[in-house]
């Protein structure tokens, strides 16, 4: 299935959250490139291969440490909250390609960093603290 519940599902609604947080990972992942390589005049290329790695990375660590969530690491209250375990092809291909997609959009248009944060936050807010169940919006779509 493309479309649906996490767990049976390549998308979800959370895959929104995924592009935005690409977008934030990819100034992160610029400005550690940058700290590496310092002031030495190389290639923006290779900077470009090294902002690229780190956002991989870091998608997937998130993706490792949401698994462990998913199933009970931190607690009943998180892994209710979490419904259920991402399927295969959510987990290891597409919420990374989103995250990716966001590192893309962020290279292309650098001023987006800050509408995504502000979104990622907004986001977050809303689906933690006030609906403490993170599917239902499926319900909607």
């Amino acid at each position: 299935m493309i479309w649906g519940l996490k767990t049976e599902a390549a998308f979800d609604v959370w895959s929104v959250e995924h592009l935005v947080m690409g977008v934030s990972v990819g100034w992160f992942s610029m400005y550690l490139a940058n700290k590496i390589i310092g002031d030495e005049k190389i290639s923006d290329k290779l900077k470009l291969r090294i902002s690229f790695i780190i956002t991989l990375l870091v998608a997937y660590m998130w993706e490792t440490l949401e698994h462990y969530l998913e199933v009970g690491l931190a607690g009943h209250a998180v892994e209710y909250w979490l419904q259920g375990v991402e399927h295969w092809s959510n987990r290891l291909i597409f919420d990374n390609l989103m995250v990716m997609s966001g590192w893309w959009i962020y290279q292309q248009q650098n001023k987006m960093v800050w509408f995504a944060r502000v979104f990622s936050v907004i986001w977050l807010f809303v689906h933690i603290v006030i609906f403490p169940h993170s599917m239902y919006l499926h319900q909607f779509f």
